[in-house]
């Protein structure tokens, strides 16, 4: 493609790009990517490249790409009303409708849904609204969050503090004094070999117990986690730790919060990820599959039990005092509804849970047996290939050798898109839910091929 425009020199010289080694970026030792369109699982960027995308953007684009029916409602609303505040009792038609659909579908202990912009400030909402909880019931001292390593709850002050990844703490100051962190339900990397899935879920509970008799129960507010990790290595729990996870937390009066901004609206082939494994949170944080990222939108839906404190909460001490500008922003509320109904229609959930279950047994089938893949592992459109040094021992690659991210290029020269995982050498998946057979095949063999040109 003939280029005659200065964009990659305005990109290098004046976009600040998230998540980049910036300086190696600014030298031009970072390679650029202008992405111009997309269709189902496919991108395609300014040098005419078609790469298929099997992590959906950042497991956000659920629906897959191209889809005129998302489009058509943001145009439409934009038209029709393209902004109006959330604030005193205002809202739009689209802010509506979506929570009633949002509502319809989440577990039936929750009652209304709070709308932002990003998984990130979602989280923040419910922090605040946690703390406001507890000083409602007279218990200012109960304040602390329980997260666990390997965890990813966002970038803020408080989210990336909840966040258990070390990148997102170096040189940050974080995390802050109000977040500890428990043991990551990484049954993989357990440091005892010989446990089972259900021993090393008892170690799990004993170790949140032991932390929790440490700090004190009367000082811990709520205890946040992914029902499966995403960022921290695409992890489905071991056997029977949530609802084991939950009772602790019962007893100690601990509020649950799940975040479901990976997992909620199908990624895991059940609607809801406390669906798929029998969770019964206080508060779910929604994001990336509430519009598959055609607009920006996230929310903090919560239970009846927090909601009839906070109602509480103003009548004592008046309107709430939390809000963004753009909370509930009709744009995104549109593209919601639209999306929500898509999955519906085109039953796309379901579509998640069987080509989920395909591309993880051809992934086995392709390179279970190879002498550098520890782990296969998945559920629903979720699934990971983590890569050792010697399975037999399970021993690891240094972080220096950069296996993960060397295979993940690999397989971007093959023309498919699979994301390093941080603090591992793993490679994710996670499509968009319109995956086929033949595209789960074909991701399959070109991993072959990128391990191959890796040199493991």
């Amino acid at each position: 493609m003939l280029k005659n425009d200065q964009l990659e020199q305005w990109d290098r010289e004046n976009f600040f790009h998230p998540s980049t080694h910036l300086a190696e970026f600014a030298r031009g030792n970072v390679a650029q990517r202008v992405i111009t369109g997309g269709s189902g699982c496919h991108i395609e960027d300014r040098d005419g490249n078609r790469l298929l995308d099997a992590f959906a953007g950042l497991y956000c684009v659920n629906v897959g790409y191209g889809r005129q029916e998302i489009a058509e409602a943001i145009a439409a609303q934009a038209r029709e009303l393209a902004y109006y505040h959330a604030y005193v009792g205002h809202g739009t038609e689209a802010s509506i409708t979506l929570a009633k659909m949002v509502l319809d579908r989440a577990p039936d202990n929750m009652s209304k849904v709070y709308f932002g912009q990003s998984g990130s400030d979602a989280n923040e909402t419910n922090i605040k609204l946690v703390w406001y909880y507890n000083n409602i019931l007279g218990r200012p001292e109960k304040k602390k969050i329980i997260s666990r390593w390997r965890g990813y709850h966002g970038s803020g002050l408080m989210t990336g503090s909840l966040t258990g990844l070390e990148l997102f703490h170096k040189k940050f100051d974080l995390p802050l004094s109000q977040v500890i962190h428990t043991e990551a339900p990484y049954y993989f990397r357990r440091d005892n070999l010989d446990q089972t899935e259900a021993q090393f879920t008892a170690h799990c509970v004993a170790e949140l117990e032991a932390l929790i008799e440490r700090e004190g129960a009367d000082t811990i507010a709520a205890f946040i986690g992914e029902p499966a990790l995403g960022t921290g290595g695409l992890v489905p729990p071991p056997e029977g730790y949530w609802p084991a996870i939950q009772a602790v937390l019962d007893k100690h009066d601990i509020l649950l919060i799940a975040d479901e901004v990976v997992t909620g609206f199908g990624r895991l082939g059940s609607m809801f990820g406390s669906d798929h494994y029998g969770i019964r949170p206080d508060i779910i944080t929604i994001a990336k599959g509430l519009t598959s990222a055609y607009a920006p939108l996230s929310g903090s839906i919560v239970s009846d039990k927090v909601w009839k404190v906070l109602e509480d909460g103003t009548d004592e001490y008046g309107p709430i005092g939390h809000g963004w500008t753009y909370s509930a922003h009709p744009i995104g509320a549109a593209a919601g509804v639209a999306n929500l109904k898509l999955i519906d229609e085109l039953n796309l959930i379901r579509n998640a849970g069987e080509t989920g279950a395909y591309l993880k047994r051809v992934l086995t089938d392709a390179l279970g047996d190879h002498a550098h893949v520890g782990e296969i592992r998945g559920e629903g459109l979720l699934c990971a290939v983590e890569f050792v040094k010697d399975r037999g021992s399970r021993s690891f690659f240094e972080a220096g050798d950069k296996v993960g991210p060397t295979v993940a290029a690999k397989l971007l020269d093959e023309g498919v898109i699979g994301r390093a995982m941080p603090q591992g050498d793993i490679i994710g998946f996670a499509p968009p839910f319109c995956l086929t057979r033949a595209e789960a095949d074909e991701i399959a063999g070109k991993l072959i091929k990128a391990v191959a040109a890796a040199g493991l």
